[in-house]
């Protein structure tokens, strides 16, 4: 039978396409549009019926239609003013998404002809994928809504397309995510938190087709409620299974989502959705010499706007959905300020106060990225104690510490004490900050020490694009080399820096790959490599650093001291002071200690009622002789596994370049402890080591170090 309209039985209560026993209740909200059609798709993807909406009412256009249930194939048409000048778009020729639709029958894929002028355009419904009506599921998932503890940043395509326990059509999918192999790995390295680059449908950026590019990433999306098809081809459910056997594995799933801009781009972008229903309502727009013009915040051509109840409300009953439906326990928001934009960023903004106060979403994980390539979008620290928040100054100031810059003592002991200098206030914790050493958008974590500057060629932009400032360093030689002692010295710096991520206060977070040693060749913006730079190499995996992540993950949790989610701050309490900053020979820091722009040797001694620990962290080319506290130290943990740590006369010899961790215990009966006089304790002397000497920068010559510069954003996001 053919699809017809029930007259004046549709409701506008839900949005979207809702199964009823009588058919589909359609609804779709416009304030500017005249008529608004559902165009109706057979399986060999013919029109069978355009049926215009008959009821009306708050901007929402609202019909039933019959003789159509759970399976049916839908678009919509809308009509109203085409002034491009002032912010209208209206064509019935433009097949468009229903911002709601939980499915979609294709990807996206561009085309010129999506974006034609109205006058010259064509139907494009044979571009455009069907939205598929899905019934309802009254089961609601169950969400792991636990603390993190450790956060793993992966692609789903680039995770499983090598990965050899994943065969056939499972490679790229979410599917692939749940074979026991993938999850037994993560489990091994103690990831309680799984963080998905981004899911939902998207479309490729426009310049990339004719480079014969795809976008890698996700991060232009055209949907907020269906998953891309190519990660779930069998449909939403796919999501939904993976999140259920992650649960039972104890690992929450959060999904990185991009509330700040589409895949429409700007006014000359493909027409695919929200543009052509209302794009005055969803995307910010300015006056400029009489005409409207579209904000670029995200730095990809329009801007989600916020401030209007009808985004808001697209927003939060999508991550509503994620979570209900579908058993995502969060989410980490992409370009976090434009959600706080009206127009200026406001922390207390409507968008942001509806997120915390919704009865669903204020249980689940909230991670703010604090930043966005518009005006003042720098606001790290500022989104409130239901965020937490990726803190890229950690990420700046531990690089730049194991790099060797000068003064950087004190940053990096602020860093491992909780960025309290950013987040200690309004009753805001260490845990508050996501640390992170490398991410998706920047170096992998072995390319962060064996490529000096970018090499982004591969994205066909003359390696403009990407970060410049990346804190980075090569050991010696720029890429890959067969020196030995070059890769034994940027194995050595990897570790370090991993063992410095897991003794800081706050929460930290590796990628995909970085735990065996996953390059992209130099690439720090590889967003167009749907290829072997992103997909991630298994087969040449580093088993043995695997093995250091996993026992830093097990050694972070069997000691409280590094994980007490209160600030560092020197204070006494129940008898102990919670931290000491000690110089190697022996005394604690002082103000002139702190301004020695050489200093390159830092202690952290952490007490607490049940232990007492010091973290050593040695940047230098040379063993260090650190003089100990009175007690019995034995070694807890060696970031550098070919070293020799004796410990002996209240002193230890640091190996170069490494994070030791000293524990105290009972002094052995056979062995008891022996004072020894200062003078007969050698002790390294602490000098300035002006650049370009090697033990402070390896391999960086002194006019290549770059300045310090806010976080630079890419166009890709």
């Amino acid at each position: 039978m053919k699809p017809v309209l029930v007259p004046g039985a549709g409701s506008p209560e839900k949005l979207g396409a809702t199964l009823t026993a009588e058919g589909v209740n359609f609804a779709v909200y416009s304030e500017t549009a005249t008529v608004i059609w559902v165009s109706i798709y057979d399986e060999l993807d013919q029109e069978t019926a355009r049926i215009a909406l008959d009821g009306h009412e708050n901007h929402i256009w609202f019909g039933l239609i019959g003789n159509i249930g759970a399976g049916a194939k839908y678009g919509l048409r809308a009509d109203g003013r085409y002034d491009p000048d002032q912010g209208y778009f209206f064509d019935p020729n433009k097949l468009l998404v229903d911002p709601y639709a939980r499915r979609l029958d294709r990807p996206f894929v561009r085309s010129p002809r999506l974006r034609l002028n109205r006058d010259e355009a064509v139907d494009t419904a044979p571009l455009i994928p069907k939205a598929i009506v899905l019934a309802a599921d009254n089961k609601n998932a169950a969400p792991r809504r636990k603390t993190p503890g450790l956060f793993y940043e992966l692609n789903v395509r680039g995770y499983t397309m090598r990965h050899p326990s994943v065969q056939g059509p499972l490679r790229g999918t979410l599917a692939g995510l749940t074979t026991k192999r993938v999850v037994d790995h993560l489990r091994y390295l103690g990831v309680d938190t799984v963080e998905l680059m981004p899911i939902a449908a998207f479309i490729d950026d426009g310049h990339l087709p004719a480079m014969g590019l795809t976008n890698a990433w996700g991060y232009n999306p055209v949907s907020y409620f269906a998953v891309d098809p190519r990660l779930a081809p069998r449909g939403p459910q796919e999501l939904r299974n993976m999140t259920d056997v992650y649960r039972k594995a104890g690992i929450s799933v959060i999904l990185d989502v991009v509330y700040n801009h589409t895949g429409e781009g700007d006014a000359n972008g493909p027409m695919l959705s929200l543009m052509g229903l209302d794009a005055m309502t969803y995307y910010r727009f300015v006056d400029a010499g009489g005409k409207k013009v579209l904000v670029n915040d995200a730095g990809t051509g329009n801007t989600l706007r916020a401030d209007h109840p009808a985004t808001q409300r697209l927003v939060i009953e999508s991550l509503r959905y994620w979570v209900e439906e579908m058993g995502v326990s969060g989410f980490r928001f992409d370009l976090a300020p434009i959600l706080g934009r009206e127009p200026g960023f406001n922390p207390n903004a409507r968008m942001l106060q509806l997120i915390k106060a919704d009865p669903v979403l204020s249980k689940s994980i909230l991670v703010a990225e604090p930043w966005d390539p518009g005006p003042g979008g720098y606001q790290l620290g500022q989104f409130g104690k239901e965020f937490r928040e990726w803190n890229d100054s950690y990420r700046d100031d531990v690089r730049s510490f194991w790099r060797g810059d000068q003064g950087k003592i004190g940053a990096l002991a602020g860093k491992v004490a909780g960025s309290a200098e950013i987040f200690d206030f309004a009753g805001r914790k260490p845990s508050a900050g996501v640390n992170m050493l490398a991410v998706h958008d920047g170096f992998t974590l072995a390319d962060l020490v064996s490529y000096l500057d970018k090499h982004n060629e591969a994205n066909g932009e003359g390696n403009r694009d990407g970060h410049n400032n990346n804190h980075s360093w090569n050991c010696g030689v720029e890429g890959p080399t067969d020196d030995e002692k070059i890769n034994a010295a940027r194995r050595r710096d990897v570790r370090a820096l991993l063992a410095t991520l897991f003794v800081s206060r706050g929460l930290p977070l590796i990628q995909q790959g970085d735990e065996f040693g996953r390059t992209q060749r130099g690439n720090n913006n590889a967003y167009a490599q749907d290829n072997e730079i992103t997909w991630v190499d298994w087969e040449n995996a580093d088993g043995t650093l695997v093995d250091f992540v996993s026992a830093l993950a097990e050694f972070r949790r069997m000691h409280p001291a590094l994980t007490h989610d209160h600030f560092l701050s020197g204070q006494t309490k129940h008898g102990v002071r919670d931290v000491a900053w000690l110089h190697p020979d022996g005394r604690e820091m002082n103000e002139g200690d702190w301004n020695d722009a050489g200093a390159s040797v830092l202690g952290m001694r952490l007490q607490t009622a049940e232990e007492d620990l010091i973290v050593w962290f040695n940047r230098r080319i040379d063993p260090v002789l650190a003089r100990l506290p009175e007690g019995y130290w034995t070694v807890g943990l060696v970031s550098d596994d070919q070293a020799v740590l004796p410990v002996a006369d209240r002193a230890a010899t640091l190996p170069p370049r490494s994070v030791v961790v000293l524990l105290k215990g009972q002094i052995p009966p056979s062995k008891p402890e022996v004072p020894v006089p200062p003078q007969e304790i050698p002790v390294q002397p602490e000098t300035p080591q002006p650049p370009p000497q090697p033990d402070n920068v390896p391999g960086v010559p002194p006019e290549e170090l770059p300045n310090d510069e806010p976080p630079e954003q890419t166009p890709t996001e």
